[in-house]
């Protein structure tokens, strides 16, 4: 943090002062100079200006080099300048000394952007010879020290037009000067440490690993062009080099907006995720901005010898009124692309609440929601599914926005607290891809939502109760009322016939005394009659509530069936479990429900073995029923039969059900019933 601050603290002087001095001396004291100002304003300006903003964010490598480069390039072009204008100055003995400031200042300038470009978007390299290349790309730095002492006469930048071979170097030191070839082609001469860091640049971009490749791919394009446009700009003839000037100032343009797009994509210079596009709406602003003050004032500034001053006002403000809806075009469609519609986003927040309270049906909500996040989002498709009981997705209720067409392309659940209520799934956008921002949006309309979606779920729920429940109580009335059926007509048909056919036999008999003929072989068959109707009566008193149960308990009750159950029967319970006395509901319905699920094993599981499971945990008692049949595909819900009458007698207490099956067969029918702490123990 300190270094970056005072690097910043350092070079935005620097560079500040060097580009005012070139604008003030070529734009308005130096009339009779051709007003050069475009390498300043179009080349170093913008560049500048993004290097040292880029200080103000970031710390890493990148960042320092863009903003020593662009310093750089400001004191060269400000060296350049006073050169220009004072030419005297080259006779001067001191001349030699203030030279090393631009010779340096383009060396610099060189090195640190063929570093920056090196090591971009991270500002490290992957391979260990790379790192050690890349420190020979500033060796060339050391130029203007290096010429002072080996170099015999004045040494000046190329492009000055100005020779020093005729000016002497008081400064040289004799027995060094055999160095001076080395040093002019190797230093002053940018074309080895040039062509090192295309090489090692190029290195990186064809032939890395896949993401590095990725992330140079648009500033290749970049570099490549610059190149290109240098090398034209350097050897058309005219006219055509001012299109090749042009060409140039707009690769130069783009290198900041080359890091921009890596800052946005890629993270480049060490750009925290959540910080991207704030930081690239911010930079691109910043350099919309300067575009937008060089196109105003540099036209005024370029004709100001034959303008007088209120044309050139005339002119500045024409520009200003003319270009202003073409930068404000151009900062709204970065911030749409960096943050998608606002506006329409600002709809879809604005409309949701309206629309969630119109619902009251969750399939009419889910598709509400779904037609609310597709217009949001400008999304293809969009699909809301529910949470299923067993953990995953129903496909009903179901909302549905546009045609689904392939995989989502992003999902967001919808969640209250704990519980995972649904999962949103949203298609391709129609025109480009989801922003950061309109993923961020996906998510906070679907926190939003989840509390609607589990209102209006809950009310679905409890209506699905009452119909339950209403189901569930007209089940146990036509149950109760086809118990009744069936005691009379097991006493109508068998007991009271009995009973008649008793007491005419009685009647038979004391005729028979009357008149001496009644014998006791006689007497011996009503009794065996009399004693096969007590057994009918046992065995229809045994279905209603069998004796066993009040007397010796749930656990003994069960296995008093075992004998009767067609198939092997096994009861496994704990002692304690054998010698405790459950609430007379509890026993009753336990013995019921172990009955009826032991009724459906011997009618339709085709089993050859069958278990009952009783334990005590928790203030429950739980019972598992188990066989070794041939098992269910899916967990079942009943409506009718066997399952839906244990299913009542289980609610009535509140308990809960849960049939599934086993592996590699069979089934399980697992019952919680609540027990009261009142219990009664015997033993």
């Amino acid at each position: 943090m300190l270094r970056r601050w005072g690097l910043l603290a350092t070079l935005a002087p620097i560079g500040a002062a060097a580009l005012l001095y070139v604008v003030i001396i070529r734009g308005f004291v130096d009339s009779s100079a051709d007003h050069a100002l475009a390498w300043p304003l179009l080349g170093v300006l913008p560049t500048f200006v993004f290097g040292m903003w880029l200080l103000t964010v970031s710390s890493s490598r990148s960042a320092v080099f863009i903003a020593m480069a662009s310093t750089a390039m400001a004191v060269g072009s400000a060296s350049e300048t006073a050169v220009l204008r004072n030419a005297w100055w080259i006779q001067e003995p001191w001349f030699p000394l203030l030279n090393i400031i631009g010779v340096s200042a383009d060396a610099v300038s060189t090195a640190a952007f063929l570093t920056m470009f090196v090591t971009y978007p991270t500002g490290t390299l992957e391979r260990r010879w790379q790192r050690i290349a890349v420190v020979f790309l500033w060796v060339p730095v050391l130029v203007g020290p290096l010429t002072l002492l080996t170099t015999p006469h004045l040494v000046l930048q190329p492009y000055l037009g100005i020779s020093g071979d005729s000016v002497p170097n008081p400064y040289v030191v004799p027995w060094l000067e055999w160095a001076a070839p080395v040093v002019y082609y190797f230093l002053i001469q940018p074309t080895v440490s040039v062509l090192l860091g295309l090489g090692l640049f190029y290195s990186r971009a064809l032939f890395g690993g896949t993401e590095v490749r990725a992330r140079m791919r648009v500033v290749t394009w970049v570099v490549t062009g610059s190149l290109v446009s240098f090398m034209l700009w350097s050897t058309v003839p005219p006219p055509w080099d001012a299109a090749a000037a042009f060409a140039v100032f707009a690769s130069l343009i783009a290198i900041p907006l080359s890091a921009i797009h890596g800052i946005f994509r890629y993270g480049a210079f060490d750009i925290a995720p959540d910080d991207r596009g704030r930081l690239v709406a911010r930079s691109s602003d910043l350099l919309i901005t300067v575009l937008y003050g060089i196109g105003t004032a540099t036209p005024a500034v370029l004709l100001a010898d034959s303008l007088p001053v209120i044309g050139a006002v005339l002119l500045t403000a024409a520009l200003a009124i003319c270009l202003l809806p073409v930068r404000g075009w151009l900062q709204r469609w970065i911030h749409r692309s960096v943050f998608g519609d606002r506006d329409r986003q600002l709809r879809l927040l604005s409309e949701l609440g309206s629309r969630l309270e119109q619902s009251v049906e969750p399939g009419d909500l889910l598709t509400r929601l779904a037609e609310t996040v597709r217009y949001g989002l400008d999304a293809g498709w969009v699909r809301i599914r529910l949470a299923a009981a067993d953990g995953g997705l129903a496909g009903s209720p179901m909302g549905l926005a546009g045609e689904v067409a392939g995989d989502p392309v992003d999902s967001c659940v919808l969640a209250r607290a704990d519980e995972i209520l649904g999962r949103i799934d949203v298609g391709p956008r129609r025109r480009g891809d989801y922003t950061d921002a309109e993923r961020a949006l996906l998510r906070t309309v679907a926190g939003q939502a989840a509390a609607s979606v589990a209102n209006v779920r809950l009310s679905a729920q409890l209506a699905q109760q009452l119909t339950d429940l209403t189901a569930s109580r007209e089940r146990l009335v036509a149950a109760q009322d086809d118990e009744r059926k069936r005691l009379e007509r097991d006493l109508h048909d068998g007991i009271q016939q009995n009973v008649v056919a008793q007491i005419a036999g009685l009647r038979l008999a004391r005729n028979r005394l009357q008149r001496g003929e009644l014998t006791a072989n006689e007497l011996v068959e009503l009794q065996e009659q009399a004693r096969e109707t007590l057994t009918d009566l046992r065995e229809l008193a045994h279905g209603i509530h069998p004796p066993v149960l009040s007397d010796n308990g749930l656990v003994a009750a069960i296995e008093s069936s075992v004998a009767r159950f067609p198939i092997p029967l096994t009861v496994e319970a704990a002692d304690g479990i054998r010698a405790e006395r459950f609430p007379e509901d509890v026993e009753t319905t336990a013995y019921y429900v172990v009955r009826e699920a032991l009724a459906n094993t011997a009618k339709h599981a085709h089993a050859t073995a069958a278990a009952v499971g009783l334990e005590r945990q928790n203030g429950h008692l739980r019972i598992a029923i188990t066989d070794d049949g041939c098992g269910i595909s899916t967990p079942l819900r009943a409506t009718g039969g066997g399952l839906a009458n244990i299913r009542d007698r289980v609610a009535a207490l509140r308990g809960t059900v849960n049939v599934s099956g086993n592996d590699p067969s069979g089934t399980t029918v697992q019952v919680d019933l609540p027990v009261e702490r009142e219990e009664r123990r015997v033993g």
